[in-house]
């Protein structure tokens, strides 16, 4: 009887390793790493050390809205990624998924204590709802609208960038007392900040904003510089 349970446990655990190395072995889809949303997706795998393959889709064809793309994410926006048979969309729901799946794979991007980890959700809350909103509008009304034949909204600029120096100004008084802005270990809520700060400091004309303010620029010049932001410029030209 124990000699059968033996047998049984051993041919149950082969098939666990085997479907552990099937697991391994999948590659994670990232669809339209050529824009800025998706490489916040890319450089998290980067630093993660997991593997990938890129999906180009072509904003500008219209290839978002295609049946096939709509099936995957209903509301045509990019990124959306495939891991498996698990489909997910929104890039900072993204990152956080990947950073706790491989928790232990990596750079650790989530802080080791609670109070660490809350210091991350805070600040990347804050990158989503007080530096990218501002940002986002300066980049469709500098970059974008030129390229599409539309006219610009001057009072949007206007007031974007007003809305950008009073969130750089929190920044500032942040970072002079700590490295990083959830504490002095790069993270997720650093992380956010590279695809459209890579906009802000190198595209729009306004990287004044972040080297008029001593600890911002330092911070940039750090994050900015990490190996894995430089493999996603390397490999992914912006559109623009």
């Amino acid at each position: 009887m124990d000699s059968i349970k033996a047998q049984l446990d051993r041919k149950t655990h082969s098939k666990h390793r085997e479907r552990e190395k099937i697991e391994r072995k999948m590659v994670v889809k990232v669809y339209g790493p050529t824009y800025a949303s998706p490489k916040r997706v890319v450089v998290c795998l980067i630093e993660k050390e997991i593997e990938f393959e890129a999906v180009h889709v072509d904003l500008f064809k219209g290839e978002n809205k295609e049946p096939e793309f709509l099936k995957l994410q209903p509301f045509g926006s990019l990124p959306v990624i495939q891991d498996g048979d698990y489909t997910l969309y929104e890039s900072r729901a993204i990152i956080r998924y990947f950073a706790e799946k491989y928790k232990d794979q990596g750079t650790d991007l989530l802080g080791k204590t609670i109070e660490e980890k809350g210091l991350v959700e805070q600040w990347l809350e804050v990158e989503a709802h007080n530096f990218h909103p501002p940002l986002y509008n300066l980049v469709i009304n500098v970059l974008f609208a030129p390229l599409m034949g539309v006219a610009s909204d001057q009072k949007v600029i206007e007031e974007s960038d007003k809305k950008l120096e009073k969130v750089l100004d929190v920044y500032e008084e942040r970072l002079s007392k700590s490295k990083y802005l959830a504490g002095d270990f790069f993270s997720l809520a650093d992380l956010s900040h590279l695809p459209f700060g890579h906009y802000l400091v190198n595209q729009t004309g306004r990287g004044n904003l972040v080297r008029e303010r001593k600890h911002v620029s330092a911070w940039w010049d750090d994050i900015s510089n990490r190996p894995s932001w430089k493999k996603v410029l390397q490999l992914y030209k912006y559109p623009v």
